[in-house]
């Protein structure tokens, strides 16, 4: 009997999970952009030379995957040990591109769904990057500088090995920022005697982007804005609950405050605060000195500020907003806060995060129409500044801070108005982003695997 197009689909899925026993992570992920891409398939696809060249097999195998012991010493003298690792997933469209993390939950399953996804996102760019994503399960909580330079500095000893400016670029991602990136940036440099472009998110003193660190929480907000336009509405008296307080949730909360939203929420690990009347800029100037600066909890805004509540052990879905940001961590939304914000007619979620809404959440919004902003396509703003820089290193060059804008808001349009004509088109009553672009991303990395052949 001749095998249907969804029978293929469940092979390859049962051959994903049989293949990665214990990755959740990574099995969401294929899911999420496989399902859309076999239900869009056609007879002529089926006939095409996707399935002769096994594309679809090989999209869902990483290139390699680099796991390595990092030793070092902390400000005791003792010795620690942690493991790191390197997923570089597809460089079908350019050298490896992604982040590293530094967080206890760092593991396979989540470097894989990371880097599957961060394919696709860097696809939607138009910018010539493939995805790759590393880290390491080291906690940076309350680790001093020198503490956190040895660390660095042990990892780059061994990651100099897989990496460079055309091969796999490295950039930050959680618990890895600026500081980080220095150390590792140093390191690399004395190892390697070139000074290159080989990491980005770099300070600005040594080659690094304007509007980088801005770059993914304003992206998020100009995706926002695209999609509010499509549907005939606008940011402006929009009230916005945002998940976390990093520099994605700060800057996304930023951008939405000058295009005139009202930010409601911010959250971290122990709870939400909520400010009903807005959290306008000189707030969030306070807020950014209390998180980025001294680290602090959230919870000391609602002492400072007496109008506003926190919510102690709560996310900030149950709080009434017309536009919801989770940009904390994956799988942070689901199906009973999914239920919440459809109760109160929230009009769009915006993923500012990687895969922040699990499954049963997105099956929900999606069924009840909810306009979603995912990842690959709202999140993408970060790197899409990333690969400017990696530019600007290439040519030995600075661009202003407005020049960079301009080309992010411009990158963000254009990824906007693929996710338009993959989900739907412009006369669609409503566009299916998600759809859109697990479509688009798809078909400009599948195009370039078929040319290559079996490789």
């Amino acid at each position: 009997m001749t095998k249907t197009w969804n029978d293929r689909y469940e092979e390859l899925m049962a051959r994903v999970e049989e293949r990665n026993p214990g990755e959740p992570e990574f099995h969401q992920a294929v899911r999420g952009v496989l399902g859309d891409v076999f239900g869009a398939i056609t007879e002529e696809d089926q006939r095409s030379e996707y399935m002769r060249l096994g594309v679809f097999e090989r999209l869902v195998e990483p290139d390699r995957q680099i796991s390595f012991r990092v030793a070092w010493q902390d400000d005791d003298g003792q010795v620690r040990v942690n493991r790191a690792h390197r997923v570089q997933f597809n460089n079908s469209l350019g050298p490896y591109k992604g982040g590293l993390r530094f967080a206890p939950s760092v593991n396979p399953s989540v470097l894989k769904f990371l880097g599957f996804e961060q394919t696709f996102k860097n696809a939607l760019t138009g910018l010539p990057m493939g995805g790759a994503k590393g880290g390491a399960d080291l906690d940076p909580k309350g680790l001093s500088d020198d503490e956190m330079m040895r660390f660095c500095q042990a990892l780059m000893a061994e990651l100099h090995r897989h990496i460079g400016e055309n091969v796999d670029v490295p950039a930050g991602d959680i618990g890895v920022s600026e500081r980080e990136i220095s150390f590792l940036f140093g390191q690399y440099k004395r190892i390697r005697n070139r000074f290159t472009g080989i990491l980005t998110g770099k300070g600005l003193s040594f080659g690094g982007s304007a509007g980088r660190v801005e770059a993914t929480g304003y992206g998020a907000a100009y995706f926002v804005e695209e999609m509010l336009s499509q549907a005939g509405e606008e940011i402006e008296g929009k009230r916005c609950a945002i998940s976390g307080a990093g520099n994605v949730s700060i800057y996304c909360a930023e951008k939405l405050i000058e295009l005139g939203g009202t930010v409601v929420t911010l959250s971290d690990s122990d709870g939400t605060i909520h400010d009903p009347d807005g959290i306008d800029e000189s707030k969030l100037a306070w807020v950014k000195r209390l998180k980025l600066k001294r680290k602090g909890r959230i919870s000391e805004y609602a002492d400072e500020y007496g109008d506003s509540e926190y919510l102690e052990g709560e996310t900030p879905w149950a709080v009434e907003c017309d536009l919801a940001f989770p940009c904390a961590t994956q799988n942070e939304l689901g199906r009973e806060d999914a239920e919440k914000l459809v109760a109160n007619d929230c009009l769009a979620v915006v993923e500012g995060a990687n895969m922040p809404i699990d499954d049963d959440a997105m099956e929900l919004f999606r069924s009840e129409g909810v306009l979603i902003g995912p990842a690959k396509a709202a999140n993408a703003g970060g790197v899409a500044v990333s690969g400017l820089e990696q530019s600007q290193n290439a040519q030995h060059m600075y661009w202003q801070p407005e020049e960079v804008d301009r080309q992010l808001r411009e990158i963000m349009s254009r990824i906007h108005l693929e996710c338009v004509e993959r989900g739907g088109g412009e006369d669609a009553e409503r566009i299916d982003y998600v759809r859109g672009a697990n479509l688009a991303s798809f078909h400009r990395v599948s195009q370039a695997m078929v040319a290559y052949g079996a490789v």
